[in-house]
């Protein structure tokens, strides 16, 4: 891969200088009943330890992404949501058998998709992927998110091509599988740069192929609190995805591609969100 100039203020341990949209963020809130995955159960990591963990980062909106700890249940998102104010979105687990009706209510508390946790459970199931995508999409233009193996995708190409809007978690996880996820970027999937402490291959090289096939195609985020990962999220994550994506396609990663696909029209400014405080 050719080398890249590093952006001003993207040196090792520096904070970022450009707005981020951070893609994928759990908030793990024991107010709210969580439920032991294989026996796990994650420690707490709250809004505010979120905001503390991020300020700095020019974190300013981002995705709360429900854990399969989390299950159907909605309140711990609706609360984080109100919490982390209107450039926050949320992407949950519904049931199939969810009704129109309260797809439109958590749609107006914010939830801007729905996820298939394919790699842990708690999510509907895959024979109910295409019906269940169609139809948040249909009533709230909601899109459809996969935790998954990219080695896995084969069995699902046609089927997530034709939906109206798919996302893919943490780079598709393996190395392995990176020539059915740029198959399906090709066909208009976006990809997550996130979880690099949990993924099998090079982060760099594969987010360089995605941005190669398809520059609006990737999307960055922290993967906080890296609930299982070999190593959690690390500030040096995001320097990585500036460095490789480059001058040309910095801002669009780290806030346009997403911002756009999660339909938060504006970037807020630094004061006008509750992070840090």
């Amino acid at each position: 891969m050719r080398s890249l100039p590093e952006p001003a203020g993207a040196a090792e341990g520096a904070p970022l200088p450009r707005p981020v949209f951070d893609a994928h963020l759990h908030i793990v809130d024991p107010r709210f009943p969580l439920i032991a995955n294989d026996g796990y159960l994650p420690p707490a990591f709250t809004v505010e330890q979120y905001r503390e963990r991020v300020a700095g980062l020019s974190v300013r909106g981002g995705a709360v992404v429900s854990g399969s700890f989390q299950g159907f249940g909605q309140e711990y998102l609706r609360d984080a949501l109100a919490a982390l104010g209107p450039a926050f979105v949320g992407v949950t687990q519904v049931p199939a058998g969810v009704t129109d009706e309260e797809i439109a209510d958590l749609d107006a508390a914010g939830v801007r998709a729905v996820r298939f946790n394919v790699r842990r459970g708690g999510s509907a199931g895959l024979d109910d992927l295409d019906r269940l995508a169609r139809r948040v999409h249909d009533v709230a233009g909601w899109h459809t998110e996969l935790y998954i193996d990219a080695r896995d995708l084969p069995d699902l190409a046609a089927t997530l091509a034709a939906l109206p809007a798919v996302s893919i978690d943490h780079l598709g996880l393996h190395h392995d599988g990176l020539p059915h996820l740029l198959a399906l970027v090709e066909r208009g999937v976006k990809v997550k740069a996130t979880g690099f402490g949990r993924v099998d291959l090079d982060p760099a090289e594969t987010m360089a192929a995605v941005v190669k096939a398809d520059p609006t195609a990737l999307m960055v985020g922290t993967d906080l609190p890296s609930t299982r990962a070999r190593r959690p999220f690390t500030d040096d994550d995001l320097a990585l995805v500036a460095r490789t994506v480059g001058e040309e396609y910095v801002d669009a990663v780290l806030w346009d591609n997403a911002a756009a696909f999660y339909r938060v029209p504006a970037v807020p400014g630094p004061g006008s969100l509750p992070l840090g405080g």
